[in-house]
């Protein structure tokens, strides 16, 4: 099957659950996870901010369930512990990779973001056709956000070292089913940032004529 190009359209960049409960141990957080969350925060650090020179739409998705546990559902059958609890410091968004003014912060109930949010309607008023995936957990709410984004026909493309998830094997597991979906969604963080400096370049006024 053809590889389609990295964005076709105009792309948006979509934080998914980066929360303070990546850097706490499974018992806190009420979930595993796979080494190397300080890099990955680093990495999209640096996507947000070279999302944001090139004019290109940021969306922050953070999961919270109410106290009483009367939205978990059945997220709570598996290994997964409690987790993402309102009022919990484990909830918070990464102090660093927070909305800044005017761009979009989506509460979600479940693993999916289009799944009970105004996601889709947000998508279609921003006029973008290619989501740039980054945050946690590969296997779980990036994943799925994925297979429901290609199943509403955008164009899926997940930085596979920025993202982590509930364990290597899982992660490694994951990403292979997101390709195996769209050829060519598996991208690096150098080639989206890379991507992002072109689209700068191409929208930034052009300087304006000397006269002499």
């Amino acid at each position: 099957m053809p590889q389609q190009p990295l964005f076709v359209g105009d792309p948006a960049l979509i934080v998914i659950d980066i929360q303070r409960g990546i850097s706490m141990p499974p018992d806190i957080a009420g979930i595993t996870h796979m080494p190397g969350w300080q890099e990955r925060v680093q990495r999209a650090e640096q996507l947000v901010a070279a999302a944001r020179q090139a004019q290109v739409p940021v969306v922050f998705f953070q999961e919270v369930h109410r106290r009483s546990g009367v939205d978990f559902g059945r997220e709570l059958d598996g290994a997964e512990g409690p987790h993402c609890v309102e009022g919990e410091e484990s909830t918070e968004l990464w102090p660093t990779l927070r909305p800044a003014p005017g761009e979009a912060h989506i509460v979600k109930r479940r693993y999916s973001g289009f799944i009970g949010t105004d996601f889709e309607i947000l998508l279609r008023g921003l006029g973008v056709s290619t989501l740039v995936l980054i945050g946690v957990y590969t296997d779980v709410c990036v994943h799925y956000t994925f297979a429901d984004a290609h199943q509403r026909d955008y164009y899926v493309r997940v930085v596979e070292d920025c993202v982590g998830g509930s364990n290597q094997a899982r992660h490694d597991a994951a990403l292979e089913a997101m390709e195996y979906l769209q050829a060519g969604a598996r991208r690096t963080t150098t080639q989206i940032l890379d991507a992002f400096a072109r689209l700068a370049a191409e929208r930034s006024p052009a300087p304006a004529e000397t006269l002499i």
